[in-house]
């Protein structure tokens, strides 16, 4: 058992797709200055900017496509493209409005099934693709893909405001399979209809608008221990979490789904009062929900199987993102 324990904490430590998170903080420095010019709330980590508007909140954000999916899968990424902005918006409590794209790709054919993939999604999550920018003169090798999507939210979802105490409750569907080839990811939309999609989402915007919830996150491509730990980076704050307790497939080794990409699969951290109610709202839409840890006073996020423990991260000395908000509006903390 310790040694499956170790071998666990390693592989998420040096999981490429949490290790590719460590540039943001040069780039969140040098860029905080431009943050004089506008309206937007203090952003420590956040799926989507948020900027007050009329009463309520525009979430503005952007995602990338790794050109090995689009090399790869174009049509996948295409119709990735559109899940993830659209999962981006609904973590934070909102609702899409509409999605611009930046394609770069020179060969006719590729283009087309990258294209294909972006109407299926927006057909799928009923969100439109408004405008956009061509680049039809790049090898079909390197071939890119940027979309920006724009929603709109009464009350909001933080990705810094997980509190000492709170449960750590992680929302995923697993009525799927396996999805792309390329990446580890767990398709669970492609079944379903669009009706079935929406509804599932709804349940985020519903504990946003409700208060059942002040904190949540989009498993990322970070996975799951990767993004619940840069949930408690972001807050300033450490965690407990129970292997254990994670809901996943039968068929998928525990390893796999820790780094799995989830077409729907959100943490939470929330007061255990509201526990109830946050798991009803997602057991009505066919969703497990199961309560996984708890945010903990310190810097340190240890992970538990059966009845052994293991440091994962010690943000005293350690970073992923090395975006850490210290209750005082102090954007980074430079170790």
């Amino acid at each position: 058992m310790e040694t499956r324990l170790i071998s666990i904490v390693e592989a998420v430590k040096n999981y490429a797709g949490l290790l590719r998170k460590k540039p943001i903080k040069p780039v969140v420095h040098k860029l905080k200055t431009t943050l004089q010019y506008g309206s937007q709330l203090a952003n420590f980590g956040d799926d989507a900017a948020v900027i007050p508007w009329q009463g309520e909140y525009l979430l503005f954000a952007a995602d990338g496509m790794m050109s090995g999916l689009l090399v790869n899968e174009p049509y996948a990424a295409g119709k990735a493209s559109v899940m993830v902005t659209v999962n981006d918006i609904y973590s934070m409590g909102g609702r899409p409005i509409g999605l611009v794209n930046i394609l770069a790709s020179g060969d006719e054919n590729q283009r087309s099934l990258i294209v294909e993939g972006i109407e299926k999604g927006c057909s799928k999550l009923k969100v439109p693709m408004i405008g956009g920018h061509l680049h039809p003169d790049v090898l079909p090798s390197t071939p890119s893909l940027s979309v920006a999507i724009i929603g709109l939210a009464r009350k909001l979802l933080r990705s810094h405001l997980a509190d000492t105490d709170d449960v750590l409750i992680l929302a995923v569907d697993l009525n799927g399979q396996k999805g792309c080839h390329s990446v580890t990811s767990w398709d669970a939309n492609s079944s379903k209809t669009s009706e079935e999609l929406l509804y599932r989402l709804e349940a985020l915007p519903l504990i946003a608008e409700h208060e059942l919830a002040c904190a949540a996150k989009d498993i990322s491509n970070a996975g799951i221990l990767g993004t619940i730990a840069i949930m408690l980076e972001n807050s300033g704050k450490g965690g407990v979490i129970d292997l254990d307790a994670i809901p996943r497939p039968g068929d998928i080794p525990l390893i796999d789904w820790l780094h799995c990409f989830q077409s729907f699969g959100f943490i939470l951290s929330v007061k255990p009062k509201q526990a109830k109610a946050v798991q009803e709202l997602f057991a009505e839409r066919s969703i497990s929900s199961k309560i996984v840890g708890k945010v903990t006073a310190n810097s340190i996020v240890t992970v538990k199987q059966g009845k052994e423990t293991m440091q994962l991260f010690d943000f005293r000395y350690e970073e992923i993102t090395g975006i850490r908000y210290n209750g005082c509006g102090s954007e980074i903390v430079r170790i």
